[in-house]
């Protein structure tokens, strides 16, 4: 589903991504691990072809980013912990609308919103302005915006940041809900609990690097420590240690 072979992107002499190759197939919740400046952001952003990669190539769904653009924006949806929503509109015109962009029928969006309602308990979003919506009232609407098409692979960059117990639970929840056998979910955060709750795969980042790509009882085996905060400042410490010349 998702296939990155020597991936670099540089802005001017700093190097954000370096030679980064990994994949991650259907039916999994593959997460992204990494600090704030890890490139985990600069690594979506080029797979959602928001940017074009300094050198080596990304497919989703065997489909190149830079080759077919317009093809792979179809087959993702894309959430993060910024996204903003339309204040005078309610939540059913908001849905109706990006269904609209992808090309549903208005009858096809609304079975789409009846599913995701139940899914996301939507109901107290779907007639009330955006403007009067709580912070977890927004995000469940910002995700089902990004779902409304039904996509092959959902990316959730830093998603859960800013929500309530609630609300975050809420969130994790669907992603796990959301993978399937034709389905990826790529969740990129610096939380360690929430990879080690909904995460089969990792891939580990640091300033631009990639330090490991494993399941997350991989990561404690290799790394022999308890938990996955330690496992990860572990793999940071011996790159470290890697980097200082003899």
């Amino acid at each position: 589903m998702l296939q990155i072979e020597h991936l670099s992107k540089t802005y001017g002499s700093f190097q954000a991504l370096r030679d980064v190759s990994f994949s991650a197939q259907a039916g999994e919740v593959f997460g992204l691990l990494g600090p704030n400046g890890a490139g985990k952001t600069t690594l979506l952003r080029v797979l959602a072809t928001l940017l074009r990669p300094s050198s080596g190539t990304a497919s989703v769904a065997g489909h190149d980013v830079q080759r077919e653009p317009e093809r792979v924006r179809r087959l993702i949806g894309v959430v993060n912990g910024g996204m903003g929503l339309y204040d005078r509109l309610t939540g059913r015109e908001i849905l109706r609308y990006f269904a609209g962009l992808y090309g549903l029928t208005r009858a096809q969006a609304d079975a789409r919103i009846e599913v995701l309602d139940a899914s996301l308990d939507l109901e107290g979003t779907l007639d009330r302005r955006a403007a009067t919506f709580s912070t977890g009232m927004k995000q469940k609407v910002v995700i089902a915006r990004a779902v409304i098409h039904d996509p092959a692979v959902l990316v959730l960059d830093e998603a859960a940041s800013g929500l309530d117990v609630m609300a975050r639970r809420a969130l994790l929840d669907f992603v796990l809900s959301y993978r399937g056998s034709e389905r990826l979910v790529l969740y990129s955060t610096h939380v360690m609990s929430e990879v080690e709750e909904v995460c089969d795969r990792v891939a580990v980042l640091e300033r631009g690097e990639l330090l490991a790509v494993d399941t997350v009882g991989g990561l404690l085996r290799r790394s022999g420590q308890p938990n996955l905060e330690r496992a990860f400042f572990a793999m940071v410490q011996a790159r470290a240690e890697q980097a200082v010349p003899a």
